[in-house]
């Protein structure tokens, strides 16, 4: 099944911890696509693909429309998303997605967290090149085989299609993402959520203490606020 099923299977790996910081993240998500799109879901892809991740999270419906009642007041602060690049301990490359309204806040608290953990943040570029930027789909399963589905979708970029206990998995890459929406859509596959991923290109294997030293550094960054998504270098462990 590929590079992109095993890295996924094996970051069962705290993703966004709490219920409550999964939440945080999609409303940061609602405000940024509202401020560039609208608060209309049908005209407004970005959206559409933001309110079927906050379905398939359990949030309930009131707070995802609150949530673009507050996008939509002018006064709401946007959010820019800015990306932090660095090493930690052991030659582990991390890149940091975040979504903040204070750059000089979240500049300071990773760079914090780099020095706390014999980490050191990087300039823009130094490890991004290191990572796949790809995207994913999760659309219900209608029966239909997905090795006819690949094939219909491979014009529109995709790399990797395949069935798990919860449907079916779409793999492309990151410039392929409205294509690949807009022709779900158009041909009634019903899509369950979909999202952005980057796949590190090589891992490093460490020891379990090497690990554990690493992965408090990656618990620190996860826990703020400000932080979308953390990737990294390390080769993931997976747990039976």
């Amino acid at each position: 099944m590929g590079r992109a099923f095993e890295f996924r299977k094996a970051r069962k790996f705290k993703r966004w911890g709490q219920m409550a910081k999964t939440f945080t993240r999609i409303g940061k998500d609602i405000v940024m696509a509202v401020k560039e799109g609208g608060p209309d879901p049908d005209s407004n892809s970005r959206l559409r693909a933001v309110i079927q991740n906050a379905k398939a999270a359990n949030m309930p419906k009131d707070n995802v429309e609150r949530a673009i009642k507050r996008a939509s007041d002018k006064d709401t602060s946007d959010y820019k998303e800015v990306i932090f690049e660095g090493y930690g301990p052991h030659g582990i490359a991390i890149l940091v997605e975040t979504a903040t309204d204070n750059n000089n806040r979240t500049v300071a608290n990773i760079r914090s967290y780099f020095n706390k953990h014999n980490g050191s943040l990087g300039t823009s570029g130094s490890v991004v090149f290191m990572f796949d930027h790809t995207c994913n789909f999760r659309i219900a399963d209608d029966g239909s085989d997905p090795e006819e589905l690949e094939l219909d979708l491979i014009d529109y970029g995709a790399e990797e299609v395949f069935k798990d206990d919860d449907g079916v998995i779409i793999y492309a890459s990151f410039e392929s993402f409205g294509d690949i929406q807009k022709f779900l859509e158009e041909n009634n596959k019903e899509i369950l959520s979909s999202g952005f991923e980057r796949i590190a290109q090589t891992t490093k294997t460490l020891s379990s203490d090497q690990e554990e030293e690493i992965n408090k550094l990656l618990e620190k960054i996860e826990e703020d606020d400000d932080v979308q998504n953390v990737y990294h270098t390390m080769h993931p462990t997976i747990e039976e």
